[in-house]
């Protein structure tokens, strides 16, 4: 009998390759078993004490949808136009389209969602902040209908807004937001699509892109599924409020019909931070002729910064980042927007469409920029800032925020003093300028360091639209 002798590395291929095919066939299939088991019964825990239930959309298999967004009649007509246009064979766009729905579908899972994901986003809120609910419209919010489509509008200050926002309405729903190619690494995206978000390319060109997002948005807020919607698209550069872009908003509203079951609610909602963990990269892109950090130097640069904090913390050194607080505001109903304005968005050309949303994006806005907190850093750089250069004494600098306080309040803005103590106020204000150097103490008077003025005026600018001109 002959042998067969065959090389060392074709045995170890064909090993690896039925390792491979044992664990596809039998661990694989286990583990899909067990996630599914656990949020099924998470499902079933949380279906009682959610305002707004957890629709069949969110639960239906991601494959399902992604063929479902596919095969959408207005997709199929956007891609044979497409590929008329580019004179391309009908099968290479729709392995482009397979790619885009793919990108963009999110996988949800009510155990990460409500397991992994809240225990992570409380951990991390409450580690960094002392996290607080300000004003909250309740009359107006439990007037909203199970039933309804519910959007929460909010300004972007900061990539926490997504945990925050997510941590204070888990008793309520179970949001979806869109997120942009920075949460696009590994694992990072496997955990974020699990907890419902879905991806976008911002800023894309790239018109058959932008229709499979506009179906899927429709698709999902025809299904009730809970969303969260910043308007800015993008975070705030200088702390100024942004104009909206108002891309998502179109899609969401431009199918709704008023007549129809579900309502759709936008639900306005404003936050502000004593501190923003991106402050300074922010700053950066105002410099037009800075040059930009690479990926490399952006990593390092957070890295060294964890580090730094953890440095601090090992001193006992280290201080929590001032508050973040949350408002929610009256909720606008489309349903009785609609029927008081007299249209109907899908009987309105593209211009006249285009104008109305315009409208009802400025609105939504505005709303937001009236709940935005006013926080205790924020409040202290405003009379910095309004100071400039000028050297204050203890006495005259808490004079000068109680007026500003009164200014405010007059104005209807919503302040949070904690302990509803201002004098603690501005000493918990004070002190974190001080410690972060934003502001120098000299024989008993205090002044802005010229060096962060810009840093200054960021959170200056979150409040200070607050201000009647």
């Amino acid at each position: 009998m002959s042998s067969v002798t065959l090389p060392l590395w074709l045995v170890v291929l064909a090993g690896l390759l039925a390792l491979v095919g044992l664990l596809d066939r039998l661990l694989v299939p286990s583990v899909r078993w067990l996630i599914r088991s656990r949020a099924n019964k998470v499902l079933d825990e949380v279906a009682s004490k959610l305002k707004i239930e957890i629709r069949p959309f969110q639960q239906t298999r991601r494959q399902v949808l992604i063929d479902r967004l596919l095969y959408d009649e207005k997709v199929q007509q956007a891609a044979a136009a497409y590929a008329r246009a580019q004179n391309m064979p009908r099968e290479v766009v729709m392995a482009q389209l397979t790619g885009y729905a793919r990108e963009i579908v999110p996988a949800f899972n009510a155990y990460f969602y409500f397991r992994v994901g809240y225990w992570i986003g409380r951990k991390i809120a409450q580690t960094l902040y002392r996290v607080r609910v300000g004003y909250t419209d309740s009359e107006g919010l439990a007037r909203v209908s199970p039933d309804a489509t519910v959007v929460f509008v909010m300004n972007h200050r900061s990539n926490m807004d997504y945990i925050l926002a997510a941590y204070l309405v888990a008793d309520q729903a179970a949001l979806s937001y869109a997120v942009g190619e920075w949460a696009r690494i590994w694992p990072l995206q496997q955990l974020i699509r699990s907890m419902g978000a879905y991806f976008v390319r911002r800023n894309s060109r790239d018109d058959l892109y932008r229709r499979v997002l506009e179906r899927y948005i429709g698709m999902a807020t025809d299904a009730g599924v809970t969303q969260a919607l910043y308007p800015e698209g993008s975070l705030s550069r200088d702390g100024s409020l942004r104009a909206p872009k108002l891309g998502a908003l179109d899609y969401m509203v431009r199918g709704f019909n008023p007549e129809g079951e579900r309502d759709l609610v936008f639900i306005p909602l404003g936050i502000n931070y004593d501190r923003t963990l991106e402050d300074r990269s922010l700053l950066l892109g105002l410099d037009q002729s800075a040059k930009r950090p690479g990926t490399l130097k952006a990593t390092w640069n957070t890295l060294a910064f964890a580090a730094h904090q953890a440095g601090l913390r090992l001193r006992s050194d280290w201080h929590r980042f001032g508050y973040a607080c949350v408002n929610f505001g009256t909720p606008l109903s489309m349903r009785e927007h609609l029927k008081s304005q007299g249209f109907d968005f899908r009987k309105l050309d593209k211009d006249q469409r285009q104008a109305r949303v315009a409208e009802l994006g400025a609105q939504l806005m505005q709303r937001v920029g009236k709940l935005i907190p006013v926080l205790p850093v924020p409040l202290v750089a405003l009379v910095f800032v309004r100071n400039a250069g000028k050297a204050l004494s203890e006495l005259e600098l808490k004079s000068e925020v109680e007026s500003l306080i009164e200014r405010l309040e007059a104005a209807g803005a919503h302040i949070y003093i904690p302990r509803r103590d201002r004098d603690y106020a501005i000493t918990t204000g004070l002190r974190m300028m001080l410690l972060r150097h934003l502001v120098v103490e000299r024989d008993g008077l205090y002044t802005a360091d010229p060096a962060e003025s810009a840093l200054l005026a960021y959170y200056a600018n979150s409040i200070a639209h607050l201000l009647p001109r």
